[in-house]
């Protein structure tokens, strides 16, 4: 797959969403109390960020994914909406500053991610650590799901995230083979892989994603499944690429829901202890369901 200019992203009409992407938007008095809360206390969620299509869901359910080291990345990934460029220094206080939301919210479990850090030596590794203990400081009976980073490949920085035995060990993999040079320049896919399979080797279990209609078939999001077992992974989430904005890539086509029900049983079938598919499936969609897995 060619790279796309920005000025060729542009220039495509944006397709019609299906008419199973249906999203219910209203508000409960448990969203605004989420949203005050992170607000608050001046927190991210990729949620937002990523402008996920499952936010109200999650939000009135009182559930939400823990954005990390800032809210800028410093990777151009061509499916994300996450804002790229210089990240601010890193910010002491954020890790208490979770763990007070996390109690005040009184959640259950807790979904951390982050920004890619490639500026920091250890890739934001030990900010995971310690938004880990002051979670379980303020509330030990709530389980944690962390969503990382390839740290650039740092093994040091993943044993030292592994050492601290988050419930789940979560890092998706996003695109098929053929396509990650092109969607996500900055990472590469056995990088990856080799993550998932050093994290297994360090007693995690663990997870990933794929995002599909970016322009793969579906022989090759099987392969990209086939891989993950191979490594041991034990949880999968599988769901629609929606593009967020014109300047990002375009959706190559939108999977029937029959489609994702057909990967899910394949996928179950391969040994995976829990999938999620479908359309609006998203990363941390009803993660809390996936720690008894």
């Amino acid at each position: 797959m060619k790279l796309i200019s920005p000025d060729q992203i542009r220039s495509q009409s944006r397709p019609r969403l299906p008419p199973w992407f249906r999203v219910e938007t209203s508000t409960t008095a448990k969203y605004l109390d989420l949203k005050n809360t992170m607000d608050g206390l001046g927190l991210h969620t990729i949620c937002e960020e990523a402008r996920c299509p499952n936010r109200w869901e999650c939000w009135n359910a009182g559930t939400a994914t823990f954005l990390i080291l800032g809210g800028i990345c410093t990777r151009r990934c061509h499916y994300c909406s996450v804002q790229t460029g210089r990240p601010l220094p890193v910010d002491d206080r954020e890790p208490r500053k979770v763990a007070a939301a996390v109690q005040a919210l009184g959640l259950r479990h807790a979904v951390i991610t982050s920004v890619n850090r490639d500026d920091l030596p250890d890739g934001g590794a030990a900010v995971f650590v310690q938004t880990m203990h002051e979670i379980r400081a303020r509330l030990p009976t709530c389980s944690i799901e962390l969503l990382i980073p390839d740290f650039d490949g740092c093994e040091a920085a993943l044993t030292l995230v592994c050492a601290e035995n988050p419930d789940i060990l979560n890092h998706n993999i996003e695109t098929v083979r053929r396509l990650f040079p092109a969607i996500r320049p900055q990472g590469k896919y056995q990088r990856s892989m080799d993550l998932l399979q050093r994290a297994k080797r360090l007693g995690m279990t663990t997870k990933s994603g794929l995002i599909v209609g970016m322009g793969e078939t579906l022989d090759e999001a099987r392969e990209v499944m086939r891989d993950l077992r191979a490594v041991g992974c034990d949880i999968m989430t599988i769901g629609q690429y929606l593009q967020p904005t014109r300047d990002h890539l375009p959706v190559a086509r939108f999977y029937d829901p029959s489609e994702f029900s057909l990967l899910k049983d394949e996928a179950l079938a391969m040994g995976f202890t829990h999938v999620e598919s479908g359309p609006l499936v998203r990363s941390s969609y009803h993660a809390e369901r996936h720690v008894a897995g």
